[in-house]
């Protein structure tokens, strides 16, 4: 499926293939909660990074989270630097995939059958989890990959 995106203010536009674009895990954590905000969580998508075309390149930045330890998370978040809409994460211990964020895709994506609610024990107090029948859920990462959970369910 070919997943197009953009930002809010429309100076960065994207396109990507992605054979699992089925939004269904919800990250609570910290820096998910703080960067994208909506609902206290974030959906993360996935894509070849190879196929990614992006218009506006030069209007994005990159947020690189520092670590407690004083190290770097791998996991690098790409933002227009204008209306700060969060675009895509890419992490360097998997280059070969972008995983975008849900709320920046415009084409129509499937609804998953199932959510994942992970990193539970990083939530803010205000947030409710709405995990419905069937949904999993975990204080810190899931057991699967987002291509194990399409696989699974046959997606």
């Amino acid at each position: 499926m070919i997943l197009e995106g953009s930002c809010h203010c429309g100076r960065v536009r994207f396109r990507l293939n992605s054979i699992h674009p089925y939004p269904y895990n919800l990250c609570y954590c910290s820096i998910c909660r703080k960067t994208q905000g909506g609902g206290g969580y974030a959906i993360n998508l996935s894509g070849d990074a190879q196929t990614l075309e992006v218009e506006g390149e030069d209007q994005i930045t990159v947020y690189q989270v520092a670590l407690d330890d004083g190290g770097a998370n791998p996991m690098e978040r790409r933002f227009c630097r204008h209306c700060g809409s969060g675009l895509w994460a890419w992490d360097r211990r998997w280059p070969e995939l972008i995983h975008p964020f849900a709320s920046a895709i415009d084409t129509e994506l499937p609804t998953p059958p199932e959510r994942t609610h992970l990193m539970l024990a990083s939530k803010a107090p205000w947030v409710s989890v709405r995990a419905e029948p069937g949904d999993r859920t975990f204080d810190e990462y899931p057991d699967e990959s987002i291509a194990q959970w399409h696989q699974r369910l046959g997606l």
